[in-house]
This record gives C-alpha cells, sequence and structure tokens, in this order.
C-alpha cells in the first residue's frame, strides 16, 4: 500500500511490537537481530533439554496485549495459553515466615492480618486503593503518552486536579511512603522490592512506583511453555503481516546521509536501505558509537551514576525438597538497608534477597510435570551495573552464589542433584547488551525526574527511533510492548508529515514539520 521502508534493529519484545504495528499498516519492515531467535532480554538457555525462561518471568498488563494482536487482526489467545497465577508471589523472612499475596485484595488482607496484624491489614488496603490513584492517574497522560513532560503533566491534569497530581506522591521515597502504610518492617521491605522491578532501590526512587503493585494485583499470568513464547507469537505475526525477520543478522551501523538514518548495514558489510531506522537497543549503545560514529549523536551514553541494577542469575535443573516453592518465590534479606547501600557503592551485597522462580510450577504449589523428579529453576540476585568495568572478581561471584544459597537452605530449600548450572554475571549482560555496564532496565528511577529523562521514540536524528524497556515508558514487558506501539505511531505520523510536505512542494505551496 504505501512504497516506506522500515529497518528495524533487534527483535525484543519493542521491537517485535513495533514492527508488527507498522507491518499491519502496509508499511515494509525489516528486522534484523544478531541472536538466533527472537526476544531480546526474554531470552532462555538449554539445560538437561529444558528451556528455561532467564529473562523476565512476569506478564501483567494482559489487556496491553490483546490490543495489540487485535489492532492486527488476530487474538492472544488464538497465539497462547494464558493462566491467572493463583498465589501472586510468596514471601520468606526466615524458615517460618511466610507471607503469600494474591491478586484479590480480600485474601491478601486476611494473610497479612494472620502474618502480622489486623492493623497491618488494614495498611495493606489503604496502600492499595493508594496504588490505584496512582496508577489510573498516569495512565493516559504518562504512560500511552508519546513524549511526557512535567507541564504536559500538568497541563492533562488541570487546575482543578492539581491534588490529584500530588497524590500521585513524586517527591518522597517508596521507602518512606511504605511507613504510612505499614508498621511492620517485613511488609515495608515486600512492598518495597517493588522499585527492583524496575532497577531501582527503594531507598532512592519515588513512592509513585506504587503503581507497579496495583499492575500485579490486577492479575500475574503464566504462558504455557514459558515467556519466551509470547516473543515467538509476536515474531509470527509480525511475519504473517508482511514482516521480514532475519536472525543471525547483527546491525554494525546506522546509515546517517544528509542528516538523516537511511538504513542499516550489517556486520557481513551488507547494506539495507530503509526511510527510518528504529532500534531497539539501550540508547546508550547509540552514543557510545555500538552502530557507528554517524550514530553517536542520537542519544547521549548513560551516565554511570545513572545505571540501573544488573543481576547475577542462576538457571538450572533440580530437584527441591522443604520449602514449599510456588511459581515465584521471593527470600528477603535480614539486612534490606545495607543490601541497597552496598549495590549503591558498586558492590555486591553480604545478604542478598533472593528471587527463584520455579517454572515447572502453576500458580499454587502444584508442579506441572509431577513425574519427574527435578524441576527448572531462575534464581536472582540484584548486582551493580559494573560489567564494564570488570570490578567484581569471579571469587567474588562465587561467594554470592554460597551466600545466596545458603539463604535458601536457612529458609528450608533443600536443592539436590543438580544440573550444570548456567551463571549470568553483569559482566555477561554487558555482552549481551553493550554499553549498559550489565544494567537491565535502563536508568534508574531515582529522583522525581528521573521518569522524564528517559528518552523517547523519537531521537535527535530524524528517521531514527527508540524502542525497548530503555525508553518510555519504561522497564517490564508490557512497557516494552507499548514503547513499540508509541515508536510505530510516531513513524506513521513522520511518514505522513514527509509526504504532506512533498505534495505541497510540489504544488507550489510551503508546509512546516
Amino acid at each position: 500500500m504505501r512504497g516506506e521502508r522500515v529497518a528495524i534493529i533487534g527483535a525484543g519484545i519493542g521491537g517485535l511490537t513495533c514492527g508488527l504495528g507498522l507491518a499491519a499498516r502496509g508499511i515494509g519492515v525489516v528486522i534484523v537481530e544478531k541472536s538466533a531467535e527472537p526476544g531480546g532480554k526474554m531470552r532462555r538457555v538449554a539445560i538437561e533439554g529444558r528451556q528455561i525462561d532467564c529473562g523476565p518471568t512476569v506478564l501483567t498488563m494482559r489487556p496491553v496485549f490483546e490490543e495489540i494482536f487485535a489492532a492486527a487482526g488476530s487474538s492472544l489467545t488464538s497465539h497462547l495459553t494464558l493462566r491467572p497465577a493463583e498465589i501472586l508471589a510468596r514471601h520468606a523472612w526466615s524458615e517460618h515466615e511466610r507471607l503469600d499475596l494474591f491478586s484479590d485484595i480480600d485474601r491478601s488482607a486476611d494473610a497479612i492480618a494472620r502474618f502480622s496484624s489486623p492493623q497491618e491489614a488494614k495498611g495493606y488496603v489503604e496502600f492499595c486503593a493508594r496504588a490505584r490513584r496512582i496508577y489510573d492517574s498516569l495512565d493516559a497522560p504518562f504512560i500511552r503518552s508519546a513524549r511526557p513532560s512535567l507541564n504536559g503533566l500538568i497541563g492533562a491534569f488541570g487546575l482543578r486536579r492539581l491534588g490529584d497530581l500530588w497524590q500521585i506522591s513524586p517527591f518522597v521515597s517508596l521507602w518512606a511512603a511504605l511507613g504510612e502504610h505499614f508498621k511492620d518492617p517485613r511488609l515495608r521491605q515486600l512492598f518495597g522490592r517493588y522499585a527492583t522491578y524496575c532497577g531501582s532501590s527503594p531507598f532512592s526512587a519515588p513512592a509513585t512506583l506504587m503503581l507497579v503493585a496495583h499492575v500485579e494485583r490486577e492479575g500475574v499470568w503464566l504462558v504455557d511453555g514459558g515467556m519466551h513464547r509470547l516473543a515467538q507469537a509476536l515474531a509470527a505475526l509480525a511475519k504473517k503481516a508482511g514482516a521480514e525477520l532475519r536472525y543471525r543478522a547483527e546491525a554494525s551501523s546506522v546509515i546517517v546521509e544528509r542528516g538523516r538514518a537511511r538504513g542499516v548495514t550489517l556486520a557481513s558489510g551488507e547494506r539495507i536501505d530503509a526511510d527510518a531506522v528504529v532500534v531497539n537497543a539501550d540508547p546508550s549503545a547509540l552514543g557510545a558509537g555500538c552502530f557507528g560514529a554517524s550514530a553517536t549523536a542520537a542519544s547521549p551514553p548513560m551516565p554511570r551514576g545513572a545505571r540501573s541494577l544488573s543481576a547475577i542469575t542462576w538457571a538450572m535443573v533440580s530437584s527441591t525438597d522443604g520449602f514449599p516453592l510456588v511459581r515465584h518465590n521471593v527470600f528477603f534479606s535480614s539486612d534490606y538497608a545495607g543490601e541497597f547501600e552496598h549495590l549503591r557503592h558498586g558492590k555486591l551485597p553480604l545478604h542478598p534477597t533472593v528471587y527463584v522462580c520455579a517454572q515447572d510450577r502453576d500458580g499454587a504449589e502444584t508442579r506441572r510435570n509431577p513425574s519427574t523428579a527435578a524441576e527448572a529453576l531462575f534464581c536472582l540476585v540484584n548486582a551493580p551495573a559494573s560489567g564494564d568495568t570488570n570490578s567484581i572478581e569471579p571469587a567474588e561471584i562465587n561467594q554470592c552464589k554460597e551466600r545466596t544459597f545458603a539463604l535458601l537452605r536457612r529458609y528450608g530449600l533443600r536443592l539436590e542433584r543438580q544440573s550444570k548450572t548456567v551463571t549470568t554475571t553483569p559482566r555477561d549482560f554487558e555482552r549481551l547488551f553493550p554499553a549498559t555496564g550489565g544494567a537491565l532496565y535502563g536508568q534508574a528511577s531515582h529522583g522525581w525526574m528521573a521518569s522524564f529523562r528517559r528518552p523517547g521514540s523519537r531521537t535527535r536524528i530524524p528517521g531514527l527511533y527508540l524502542v525497548g524497556g530503555s525508553t518510555h515508558p519504561g522497564p517490564g514487558v508490557p512497557m516494552a510492548a507499548i514503547s513499540g506501539r508509541l515508536a510505530a505511531r510516531a513513524v506513521v505520523d513522520d511518514f505522513a508529515s514527509i509526504r504532506r510536505f512533498h505534495r505541497a512542494a510540489m504544488s507550489g505551496g510551503t508546509s512546516t514539520r
């Protein structure tokens, strides 16, 4: 239908969503991906014949994906089987201190009352209401806005609703705000952990991040076959819509001619001409020259001090005993403030909080394959984003592993007959996602202006666009997908402006972009 062509670098969720949206509009799309399969950070590793998710493990905001598939003339359920998690997560502070959270507020409140006190349960209900208000206030004017600004946000609220704007709590830390609802330090620790969903510290991130708790409470979905199936489904749908997907095709540079992005050069030397280029990578990769000198002006490198957290992860197949695992499990540090103080100074924490995703479990304790003794596990602890400085020695990685698995044993989880463990460190994440130091979420959400500093879809170079969890509206699978939709809209709008300009020029009139 149209003659335009768009080259997309990277087949992560943002790149796939953008490509699907453009192809569904009749625009030519070629997606180049250096890996052998789609997904980006939604990656997986094979261990003993099992495919284990080693990236995002939580799917929320299901309506976002229903909209994406519907806009492409399909449906989410025709590609994926999704089941709601009965238990959102199981949390532990010792072998005997455990608390489950549910999507149902009353059920969670009852659990908190038994775990702590009725007063804390009341605080939880109030916290949920506050988190919902924050989300509802920011959904349209910020999350789904193409390039939000403080003035634009104030304008969207209007003078009559400035009180609502104040209630999103941008000027107080998440940790301080949680103290208004919870006296039990364990509950502040639990809900403070939502800051780490965007790689940030609850002691520095704004209370606005309460909205993450609301998003999760609205539903956590389990994808049959693993999270990577979502990337595969988006890739298949994009291909069906007409997009060309090329794997093991690494982009070495963005072609910039006459001040505009004109295509992509592959590591093989092949040139792919295009009318626009979309980069599904951390914006710092452009500023650092990872895509050629001509594109460095598009986005500045991320300051080291602004980086979000990285991680150390372990994927394995192991039999388990003792602790009753569900799909998502959190084993909390005995020194939460100390954990983030170590991370702030670029060190691995002495007492890490450990996340364990038991990928053979359903939303409760039931195993989907009870006939097999071993199950697929993914374990994660937070780490500083120093993968480009090699400041963490291998001996420190080994010590961190010993401390991590010692904590699991203290809390009752015994892992036996483990397979070979696949370890991923900040240095590995830096190799996978260059110019980040291994930061997994772009810039940290520290301070009230942090969210406004995230790059939007458009860059300083005309015809060059950004998508992914490091761009607006932020990290997380649904947010990366929203970034893809925003970028597709920007590309379409800019193409329309160029066509209007050319028509006006040909007719002898004038036009401004």
